[in-house]
């Protein structure tokens, strides 16, 4: 099938303008070097997808701080100068192949499972996170138990996410997004069974979507027009891959009238299948990309096996949803949007090849 004309127009994302509404979803692939610099394949990977006709480029998650932000080994960071500067060769190349590109901002939180700044993760809470670590990112065994984050640090987080994305700015990068998603710092504290705190940051969904919420205006306030400022959110966590919200649609109104408030330019939803009813409540049920548009009034992303043109036309075209990511489906085919463009088959996703031992960049991918 070849895609919708609607998926394949241009979309204009809260001033930036994109060629049309498929973007590249972020996903860790630890291919920076030990200290967090981007390499030259990682310039290239980003780059094949900007000419294989992606739209929007959004990065993997990068840690923020030089203290708790790290998740993973050889992740790359903009935590300070050097790192920043390192990114100016992938966003070059991302917007001479005519795509725009958006670094996605990450603090690990419970689920850190290398880092070379500290010997500790911090949570809302001290409650040890569930499952093991993963072993293509380079983890093993269990998750240490996090110390519980101080009104203080709370503080100082926001800042660094706020420093980050004046780096991120700097070196030309179109905008941000904050990863408010899988059990990261961000949604630690939006996930009632990982924040049992007593102040205005714990207790009812109100307050824990309270960081998400100032986070967010903290960095509108600093990076100012003209520079994008989305979050990713989630129900499932890298180690609870079946979680959902436990006040079902009352948390998703809180949750999502909240971020349209705080000032984002758009949600990033994903979940295992985007289309899918978002509580398991009946196949007339609303997902939680819908529930997030009707409630934020924002612009939305959806990501979740869109890679079938069918499927993530219909995001489009049904109004749930203004634009799509794809993740195995961009890795099986970097050249996703032009194969649908033409009508062209598309690979299957092996991840054999692509994730396992380690889910780092393959020469063979570029």
């Amino acid at each position: 099938m070849i895609l919708t004309n609607t998926i394949l127009e241009p979309f204009n994302l809260a001033g930036m303008t994109l060629k049309n509404r498929v973007g590249l979803a972020p996903m860790t692939r630890i291919s920076a070097t030990e200290e967090g610099l981007v390499t030259d394949i990682m310039a290239a990977y980003y780059r094949s997808f900007a000419e294989g006709d992606f739209g929007l480029i959004i990065t993997e998650g990068t840690y923020i701080d030089q203290k708790h932000s790290q998740a993973y080994q050889y992740q790359p960071g903009i935590a300070y100068e050097e790192q920043a500067q390192a990114w100016q060769s992938v966003v070059d190349a991302v917007h001479t192949a005519g795509a725009k590109i958006v670094m996605q901002l990450q603090h690990a939180g419970p689920l850190s499972q290398g880092n070379r700044f500290v010997n500790e993760s911090i949570a809302p809470s001290a409650i040890q996170p569930t499952g093991e670590q993963l072993a293509f990112y380079l983890g093993e065994g269990a998750f240490p138990i996090p110390r519980e984050i101080t009104k203080e640090e709370i503080v100082e987080v926001k800042q660094h996410f706020v420093d980050a994305a004046l780096r991120a700015k700097s070196v030309g990068f179109d905008g941000i997004e904050l990863h408010g998603a899988n059990g990261y710092l961000l949604d630690a504290f939006l996930t009632p069974y990982t924040n049992e705190r007593h102040d205005e940051y714990g207790g009812t969904t109100e307050n824990r979507v309270r960081f998400l919420v100032e986070t967010i205006q903290d960095v509108k306030k600093a990076v100012g027009e003209n520079f994008v400022v989305g979050i990713r959110i989630s129900q499932a966590k890298v180690n609870n891959f079946g979680y959902k919200w436990p006040a079902k649609e009352q948390d998703a109104q809180i949750i999502f009238t909240s971020l349209g408030q705080a000032g984002a330019d758009y949600i990033h939803i994903t979940e295992y299948q985007a289309w899918q009813p978002a509580f398991d409540t009946g196949s007339g049920s609303d997902s939680l990309v819908a529930l997030a548009k009707k409630y934020s009034q924002l612009p939305i992303i959806a990501n979740g096996q869109l890679d079938q043109p069918e499927r993530a036309s219909e995001m489009i075209t049904n109004g749930h949803a203004d634009l799509i990511t794809l993740g195995k489906g961009a890795l099986a085919n970097h050249d996703w949007v032009k194969k649908m463009t033409n009508g062209e088959a598309l690979k299957e996703f092996n991840p054999a090849q692509v994730l396992y031992p380690i889910a780092n960049i393959k020469d063979f991918e570029l």
